[in-house]
């Protein structure tokens, strides 16, 4: 099986860094594993590096999307699989880096996924249920997506049940053929360290203009619906320009919040996955993701 290694991480806790600094070190490339940056038009609110960030090391699975188009979990395995195997076949380390947590698991466990395509007419009907109902109405028709679903995420919750009314219940759970040997290496922050890495992240962007982002594509035609469904900055900066978010300072608390919430829902998820090495930050983390890479790699050299 062809190796990949996998630096995985919460908000703000430096994995894209990291994953940057580790290609350059080792020779690798590195595939996106975050649901928005497959988008063009999401950069400050997603998070996205910048050329003068990524150096001279290449980045797949960045903007090759249009936020009119719909790209399936799917579509993003089948490009994820062509961009590692085609970095593998050149000799080079490839480097699975995100905070998707979604994403990171087809790819690590291999599941056999097929594209449903949106259900616009059940999708209206399920925006207007309370969160509660959603998730009941999971646990009826699927009962092991809703063991593995995070019940507090509308969006993937109205997908699930999108997805088991087209008939592909149980297909993510049951159906896995992995294709690849990983290392997952997992970056994060004691609390109240990671909390003031977020609220800084967030001041910086917001002073480097992301709030202007959201208006643009706005103003570029792009719904308020779908921004909402975007989550997190998009979510609260569309209130904000639409008024429901009194001021600035309204802004800032309430989306500060968001953020901190999304974060423990990713440490959640991520800690269920007992393979996954955690590295300490209070040390230097590059050298011991260096040292863990290396000796993970020698292992099958013997």
């Amino acid at each position: 099986m062809q190796n990949l290694i996998v630096i995985l991480g919460t908000n703000a806790s430096g994995k894209s860094e990291l994953g940057i600094r580790l290609a350059n070190r080792l020779g690798g490339e590195v595939i996106s594993a975050d649901s928005r940056q497959i988008y063009r038009g999401l950069d400050l609110g997603s998070g996205k590096i910048t050329p003068a960030q990524a150096g001279t090391v290449k980045h797949h699975l960045i903007d090759v999307a249009d936020l009119a188009e719909y790209f399936s979990l799917a579509q993003y395995q089948r490009a994820a699989y062509h961009a590692i195997d085609t970095i593998a076949a050149a000799g080079k380390r490839p480097f699975l880096v995100g905070g998707t947590g979604l994403y990171i698991s087809a790819i690590v466990e291999g599941y056999e996924l097929v594209d449903v395509p949106p259900n616009d007419p059940l999708r209206v009907e399920l925006e207007g249920l309370p969160l509660p109902q959603l998730v009941e109405r999971l646990e009826k028709c699927d009962p092991d997506a809703a063991s593995r679903i995070d019940k507090s995420n509308r969006r993937r919750l109205i997908r699930a049940l999108e997805i088991a009314a087209g008939g592909r219940a149980h297909t993510a759970a049951q159906q896995r053929s992995p294709r690849y040997r990983c290392l997952q290496l997992g970056l994060t922050w004691p609390r109240e360290i990671l909390e003031a890495r977020i609220e800084k992240r967030l001041r910086d962007r917001l002073a480097n203009g992301m709030i202007d982002e959201v208006a643009g594509l706005r103003a570029r035609g792009v719904s308020d619906l779908r921004l909402d469904k975007l989550g997190l900055e998009y979510r609260y900066i569309t209130r904000y320009l639409r008024g429901e978010l009194a001021t600035l300072d309204d802004l800032r608390r309430e989306l500060l919040i968001a953020i901190r919430q999304f974060a423990k829902g990713q440490l959640t998820w991520f800690k269920r996955d007992r393979r996954i090495l955690w590295l300490d930050p209070a040390g230097d983390y590059f050298q011991e993701a260096c040292d863990r890479i290396r000796e993970w790699e020698a292992e099958f050299k013997r």
